[in-house]
């Protein structure tokens, strides 16, 4: 089924372009949602008038998201987890914790966009990116610190 894009969807492409997606994707997600419309010679003339907005549209996100990336490059995200042997966590450090020690320091980013390839299960410091826009992905720095232990 090809559909023409209102808005820009990672996994897609930007505003829009025209692209095919599964049928059931595009009929019970993408119209619904007002994200798409059906690649017609209607709508296509419809979307050619409408790409200056656009376009206007396009780089107005991008520039919000490069200004976020300058605020976000060297940030330092430090977070403690309980330890075993000194090194090894007892459970693993996520895009959630992530988030939420951003989110500590008033930087709002979504889960998705932080690109952890796997959970970080030992302490240490990690270079994590965040992709905030298609070519825009600065990295912040997560420092993994064991806690301290209490004695009872």
């Amino acid at each position: 089924m090809k559909v023409i894009l209102k808005e820009t969807i990672d996994t897609l492409g930007i505003a829009g372009s025209e692209c095919e997606v599964a049928p059931g994707y595009g009929r019970n997600y993408l119209l619904p949602q007002g994200k798409a419309m059906l690649a017609t010679p209607q709508n296509r003339r419809v979307m050619e008038q409408a790409r200056a907005k656009l376009e206007l549209q396009i780089a107005k996100e991008k520039k919000l998201a490069e200004e976020m990336a300058e605020k976000i490059k060297g940030v330092v995200c430090k977070l403690k987890a309980k330890v075993r042997e000194e090194i090894y966590l007892y459970g693993s450090i996520t895009t959630h914790d992530i988030k939420e020690s951003l989110g500590s320091q008033n930087i709002g980013v979504e889960r998705r966009a932080i690109l952890l390839a796997e959970p970080i299960k030992e302490t240490g410091e990690y270079k994590v990116p965040i992709r905030l826009y298609k070519d825009v992905e600065p990295e912040i720095t997560v420092i993994v610190e064991a806690e301290e232990k209490q004695d009872n």
